[in-house]
């Protein structure tokens, strides 16, 4: 209760500024769902580092295998190019269903759970790379590298461009989508009640209709957001990368939805990337893609 309390005021003192500052990710891009439109670009095109926005991929990958979602798996150390070990409160060792695992790995972006689906992913960990390559294709993502399934190694890169296309894949499974969106869960972990929240603050905040979200934070990709959400009667996809203050993120979000709400006081900070796109210019970087729902992908 107070760390919700303690973010809305964080909230509400920011709000004031919010329409002033100009955005903290140096790479953005909003479109409108359906039309293609692109309300706001900067730097778009660019392949940067993607940290955990890596495991909207990893999830949709696990449910089209259609696994036993309470099936017991083990909880393992992420195989990343550092010596540093993730932080985890998941214990090494730990059996937990992947159901459970699943949601960790997307709600409170749990590094260790993540790996561990992966892992348990059938064929193992390089047949899992596989699907994910082969996922990526079917998506039209062209300017994605993803070599882990978790988001640790800077290797994992994209565009903003090719992570709408996947945020617009991912809304289609409920599951992922029903995680993304929850601003909190306790979780039997050996025993012990574990209170888990959700890494994006403004889910659950009054005046966001989020549909979707995942967030991630490196030092090498910053921090990041993307989300799927009802803003101004219409469905935009979010994506900013790189921001790097602990809060900016959150602050572009508030300023972005501002701005679809029709406050042009964006537009005078950075003219050149706040005009409207045409479709056709959407369309010539965004193929429409291809999504093939399994059986039971989204079975609760």
């Amino acid at each position: 209760m107070f760390r919700k309390c303690f973010f809305a005021a964080i909230v509400a003192g920011y709000m004031a500024a919010a329409s002033a500052a100009p955005l903290g990710a140096k790479h953005v891009l909003v479109v409108e769902e359906g039309s293609g439109q692109v309300l706001y670009e900067r730097n778009a095109a660019a392949m940067v580092p993607i940290a955990s926005l890596t495991k909207l991929m990893t999830a949709m990958v696990i449910l089209d295998a259609n696994p036993d979602m309470d099936e017991p798996i083990s909880i393992e150390e992420p195989e990343t190019p550092t010596k540093k070990r993730s932080w985890s409160r998941l214990p090494l060792g730990t059996t937990l269903p992947r159901r459970i695992v699943l949601q960790l790995a997307l709600m409170s972006s749990d590094n260790r759970a993540a790996a561990s689906l992966a892992r348990a992913y059938p064929g193992g960990m390089d047949a899992f790379i596989a699907a994910v390559r082969a996922k990526a294709e079917a998506l039209g993502m062209t300017h994605t590298t993803i070599e882990e399934p978790t988001g640790l190694s800077s290797n994992n890169r994209s565009t903003a461009g090719d992570l709408v296309k996947m945020v617009e894949a991912a809304a289609q499974y409920p599951d992922i989508a029903r995680i993304t969106t929850d601003s909190g869960d306790v979780v039997d972990v050996n025993g012990r009640a574990l209170q888990y929240h959700n890494t994006n603050r403004l889910v659950g905040q009054k005046g966001w209709d989020i549909l979707l979200s995942k967030t991630g934070t490196t030092a090498a990709a910053g921090r990041c957001l993307i989300m799927r959400l009802e803003s101004a009667g219409r469905t935009v996809v979010m994506v900013l990368l790189n921001a790097k203050a602990g809060s900016a993120r959150f602050l572009d979000a508030m300023k972005i939805r501002n701005f679809l709400a029709g406050d042009t006081s964006m537009v005078a900070l950075d003219s050149p990337v706040h005009r409207t796109r045409t479709a056709a210019y959407f369309a010539r970087r965004h193929k429409p893609h291809r999504h093939v729902e399994l059986a039971k992908a989204d079975a609760p």
